[in-house]
């Protein structure tokens, strides 16, 4: 496929020249490995009879420790609810502290909620902890996001992405595994061992973080310029050309001068006017993606439909189908650069929801059966190729749409809806697929199918195109009310002029892409 990427970004379009803010970026981006490992882990600890000897009861019946599925519900959904909370809080916190000090804040609150899950035995301390600990990872996915949409080069947002999902793919795999290594052992330490690494990603991060600047973006909309300037020197390397990084600050400070003019009123009314409500229905719109395209119900029955599918071992291969995810992430990191995120995003969703309809149709015509299973099976892992593959670019769009000024309160409202959907998706998945109820098993796909479809289309007709596009190019194009498909082709005549004026020579780069 050939394209053309048009942007005014007056820095040198490789990757080279910027390892060092790459590698920064992949260390603000580590603690998203605190969400991959939670989902993973917790599922395990509710099949643990250490677990279930201090949280569950003895069932007389089955012979064996099981949990009340109230309590069951509880340990899963709170952490869901934490999270909501903690995107709606982004915003507020993030205007006025920074997205440092966010990131550390949910450090913070990740060592006291899991130093309480490894401590206690009670059920309202662990409900309490699990809480806590939601909160913790909606700030480590929001800010860690945030940091690296304001600090990235514009021609390489799209690879620290994949990093961000490669994080994220490799928690659920550790979690996973570390699970099978502990869940044999008969005490508190087969989810004690498991709690600890919890405190492994933060500790690393929150002591890097203290080397590396603050958001040179915010620091402009609080009016700090030469504090942005000096935290945009620290962030490109030392080599670079002296005139492109005038530039460059020079599109970042006249541009927010002009957003924070805009601006001024609460800020969390401003997203839902003039220009800015475009851009913060289509961030809400984008960040969705992740909730409308089937992911929860898919990845929580994986092990049922592989029992059924007559898989020996299903914990085992259920870390191989997370896997996939991990290697669909690398390859994203491969192609992101070449390939434009609206086409990314409507051949992942439309694949995802082809591998929906073909799981739902083979239990349609042979239900329950091992042939059926393998078939659900199969697609189950097409699924999470794909979506893995194309979710963190949904992310990054989420996060590119806003402007400076709203961008931790419009993102941060994104994220919370996104997992406002999950937990109704994954409530409400029981009373589809248990027997007991209507019992459609993966026929629930034709819902996600449908979805899926709907998804695609909507990101066919009304994303707008931002690949190597600068922050301050797209607020452009969004203050002009440029349609859609015509944000690739744009040329960005005022955001030009910034760069010109700090002694830039014109320049639209144009990059071509197979």
């Amino acid at each position: 496929m050939q394209s053309t990427a048009i942007s005014a970004n007056p820095l040198k379009l490789d990757v080279r020249s910027h390892i060092k803010c790459v590698l920064i970026c992949f260390v603000a981006t580590i603690s998203t490995f605190q969400y991959g490992l939670d989902y993973a882990l917790v599922g395990g600890f509710l099949s643990m009879p250490g677990f279930l000897r201090v949280y569950g009861y003895y069932d007389t019946k089955l012979q064996d420790w099981n949990i009340d599925p109230t309590v069951q519900q509880l340990i899963s959904s709170l952490m869901t609810i934490g999270t909501l909370i903690g995107s709606l809080l982004v915003g507020p916190f993030s205007s006025r502290f920074g997205r440092r000090s966010g990131l550390w804040a949910a450090s913070l609150l990740n060592f006291v909620a899991t130093s309480i899950m490894l401590g206690t035995t009670n059920l309202g301390a662990l409900y309490f902890a699990r809480l806590l600990l939601g909160i913790s990872v909606g700030w480590f996915l929001t800010f860690s996001q945030l940091y690296v949409h304001e600090v990235a080069p514009a021609h390489l947002r799209g690879i620290t992405f994949a990093v961000y999902q490669c994080q994220l793919s490799i928690g659920s795999i550790v979690g996973a595994s570390v699970d099978y290594g502990t869940h044999e052992i008969e005490d508190r330490r087969s989810y004690q061992i498991p709690l600890a690494i919890f405190f492994v990603a933060p500790t690393i991060q929150s002591i890097a973080m203290l080397f590396f600047p603050e958001s040179p973006r915010w620091l402009a909309v609080q009016g700090r310029e030469a504090e942005a300037e000096a935290a945009l020197r620290s962030l490109r390397n030392s080599s670079i050309d002296e005139t492109e990084l005038r530039a460059e600050f020079n599109e970042i400070r006249e541009s927010t001068r002009e957003q924070v003019e805009q601006n001024k009123k609460a800020l969390f009314l401003e997203m839902w006017r003039g220009t800015n409500l475009r851009r913060t229905l289509l961030s809400i719109a984008v960040v969705c993606f992740h909730s409308a395209n089937g992911s929860s119900w898919a990845n929580i029955y994986t092990t049922y439909y592989l029992e059924i599918a007559g898989v020996s071992n299903p914990f085992g291969f259920s870390i191989l189908i997370t896997a996939i995810g991990l290697i669909a992430a690398i390859v994203s990191s491969l192609f992101v650069r070449y390939i434009d995120r609206r086409t990314i995003m409507v051949i992942g969703a439309g694949a995802c929801g082809l591998a929906q309809l073909a799981q739902a149709i083979a239990w349609t015509i042979s239900p329950g059966s091992t042939v059926a299973g393998q078939v659900v099976v199969t697609f189950n892992g097409l699924f999470t190729f794909f979506y893995v593959a194309y979710a963190p670019f949904a992310w990054l769009l989420g996060g590119e749409y806003p402007n400076s000024a709203l961008r931790g309160y419009c993102f941060g409202v994104a994220t919370a809806l996104n997992f406002l959907g999950n937990f109704l998706g994954t409530l409400t998945a029981p009373y589809f697929i248990n027997p007991a109820s209507l019992g459609w098993g993966p026929k629930y796909g034709y819902i996600w199918f449908a979805s899926n479809t709907i998804v695609a289309v909507f990101a066919y007709l009304f994303l707008p195109e931002t690949r190597d596009r600068t922050l301050e190019e797209i607020h452009e194009m969004f203050e002009k009310n440029v349609p859609a498909r015509k944000f690739k082709t744009y040329v960005c005549v005022g955001v030009e002029t910034y760069a010109v004026a700090a002694g830039k020579e014109p320049t639209q780069h144009e990059e071509h892409g197979g």
